[in-house]
């Protein structure tokens, strides 16, 4: 009897733990999803200087192929996101810059992509590029990578800043979709005061950026967080709309022109 409880207690521990992996996601928060795009715009015809490279288009991101639901190289937003980013277009172009955009609304099945390749553990085809301090399979553990995503729900977007005088990008200190600490927007300063200390202890292998560097990502930061986005604390790319007009949708339709 001892032993058909103790098996019974495993069992139930095994399911509990399977679902905590693959269910923790759905909360309340995520439970609509849709193919709608009506109330989504081609950023590039609200914001027409803006720069597209989309990566995830391209085999030039952290998986190293095309990702699925990504049909064309265009990058789509929410129209009251894709406004709030022309003010913030607006505001860099009176500095000498142009707004440069990675990635905006991401398919789900996109990130569903994401989450079987994190699962692979042996391709590791781009390491060298975007995770080099990093083991693979810490990728969920350490949130990396998720089941769910804030792009999904087309208010989001990852972008840097274009200078028009050197007529390249800004020097940010580090490369979009680099997984590590020093994408922090602490990462050797205080990013609520915009001051540089230096402090690189995060850093596994003693990396750092420049004064320059982290002020870079200062001009950039402040951009967005004037008009109406709000940061996150381990992106310096990474922004999302304050009121983004739909918290608990999850978007299905594939990135194409609009």
């Amino acid at each position: 009897m001892k032993k058909i409880l103790l098996f019974a207690t495993a069992i139930i521990a095994f399911v509990c733990g399977t679902c905590l992996f693959s269910c923790k996601s759905q909360t309340a928060e995520e439970v609509s999803a849709t193919d709608d795009n009506s109330q989504f715009v081609t950023i590039t015809d609200v914001v027409p200087d803006v720069i597209l490279e989309i990566r995830y288009y391209g085999t030039y991101n952290f998986v190293g192929t095309r990702i699925d639901g990504y049909e064309e190289p265009t990058a789509l937003l929410t129209r009251q996101a894709a406004d709030s980013l022309r003010a913030v277009n607006d505001d860099v172009k009176a500095l000498g810059y142009r707004l440069k955009i990675y990635d905006a609304y991401r398919p789900q099945q996109g990130v569903d992509h994401f989450v079987r390749w994190a699962a692979d553990i042996p391709d590791t085809l781009m390491k060298t590029y975007f995770y080099p301090d990093l083991d693979k399979s810490v990728l969920f553990e350490q949130e990396y990578i998720y089941e769910k995503s804030g792009h999904t729900r087309g208010s989001t977007v990852d972008l840097t800043l274009f200078d028009m005088t050197t007529e390249k990008e800004v020097d940010m200190g580090g490369t979009f979709d680099w997984f590590g600490p020093e994408s922090h927007p602490d990462f050797c300063g205080n990013p609520e005061t915009g001051e540089y200390t230096g402090d690189n202890s995060k850093s596994p292998v003693g990396r750092s950026i420049t004064a320059e560097q982290f002020a870079n990502r200062m001009v950039l930061r402040q951009a967005m967080l004037r008009h109406g986005f709000k940061a996150i604390d381990s992106e310096w790319w990474h922004f999302t709309l304050k009121d983004e007009p739909f918290p608990d949708t999850y978007f299905t339709f594939p990135v194409k022109q609009l």
